[in-house]
């Protein structure tokens, strides 16, 4: 566990998506991917079956398609980079909480750096989820993203910390944060504080993946504005979906009144149970509705990833041979196959 020098920190402590009324046909689960030997970046492919994909009829051995019926591709192994940076700012949001936002955040930036990516994390909610699953104290800071926006005398190269994960740092955060929001209110432009605080690390990485906090408020407008990506964690859970197009509607009046770059690069299913109908069903209603912006990854639920957590380190560390590990290295793929990654 990674601890800063130093004494504690001194600041201050519109419609919903109905589900159909019945779903035709059922996605069996099959056994799920075969062990592989953890060499970091230097092995292959790994096997696409993450444990919730099944074979295409009449169709050529061993080809299978996603839980919504699209074929499924072999996501390759991105190629090395030359050189790093300008970074691509993704925002991973969404108004609902415990929908496997920090989760995805931080395994998915561990899987993007063992492919070689310089990855900066960037907790932004007062919670510290993401700052507590890399090893870092949210208690014991002396600076933190909250210093960042409020004081114009700290820059980004104060803030962020290495992580014992090569290629991962981390900007922190901690409760201090959620006096932030108050404190913004009266600002010039203040939705976009965040934007000039990032700026001076652009050149230093290759994606920033931002951490939201779970709500619609000026931090997660923040973050929006700061974005040219943003990623959708969806629980498989009918609460969960019913808030999609709420956030949606947020990402749209962001994009047309603040940021004209930002776009969704994909909604990621969470949570997936292949043994209920339910689970099935609301995937297949945010294909309906959104098409081919629902990812093709699908992660599963499984107690591995609380266990991660506890342990302070992303499931590609904690367990690389587990299936979650291998749903987000296969995650992290597709997103450099769609180009929202380099």
């Amino acid at each position: 566990m990674i601890t800063p020098q130093g004494a504690k920190h001194s600041g201050p402590a519109r419609r919903g998506l109905a589900l159909p009324e019945s779903h035709r046909g059922s996605l069996a689960p099959v056994s799920a991917a075969p062990e592989l030997p953890y060499e970091g970046v230097s092995y292959e492919e790994e096997p696409v079956n993450t444990g919730y994909l099944k074979a295409v009829p009449e169709a050529a051995p061993g080809q299978t398609t996603d839980v919504v019926g699209r074929p499924m591709p072999v996501f390759k192994k991105p190629p090395l980079l030359d050189s790093h940076g300008p970074a691509r700012v993704i925002a991973v949001c969404n108004q609902k909480g415990g929908v496997g936002k920090t989760t995805s955040t931080i395994n998915l930036g561990a899987a993007l750096a063992e492919y070689g990516r310089k990855v900066l994390l960037v907790d932004f909610d007062p919670q510290g989820g993401a700052s507590v699953g890399v090893g870092i104290s949210p208690y014991d800071l002396d600076l933190s993203v909250y210093n960042l926006l409020v004081d114009r005398n700290v820059n980004i190269g104060q803030v962020v910390l290495k992580t014992d994960i090569p290629n991962l740092d981390l900007v922190p955060a901690n409760i201090d944060l959620s006096a932030a929001e108050v404190q913004l209110v009266g600002e010039v432009a203040r939705e976009s504080i965040l934007t000039r605080a990032l700026r001076p690390a652009l050149s230093d990485y290759d994606v920033i993946l931002i951490d939201c906090q779970p709500s619609l408020g000026l931090l997660t407008v923040n973050a929006l504005t700061a974005a040219q990506g943003v990623i959708i964690p969806l629980e498989c859970e009918f609460l969960a979906l019913r808030g999609v197009a709420l956030l949606k509607d947020t990402i749209d009046k962001v994009e047309e009144r603040l940021n004209p770059d930002l776009q969704i690069d994909g909604i990621l299913p969470t949570m997936f149970d292949s043994r209920t109908l339910h689970s099935r069903e609301v995937v297949n209603r945010v294909y309906e509705a959104f098409g081919d912006t629902l990812l093709q990854t699908v992660i599963g639920r499984t107690v591995k990833f609380p266990d991660a957590t506890v342990a302070a380190k992303p499931i590609t560390a904690f367990a690389p041979n587990h299936p979650g590990a291998t749903a987000y290295r296969q995650l992290a793929r597709e997103l450099v196959s769609r180009g929202a990654v380099r």
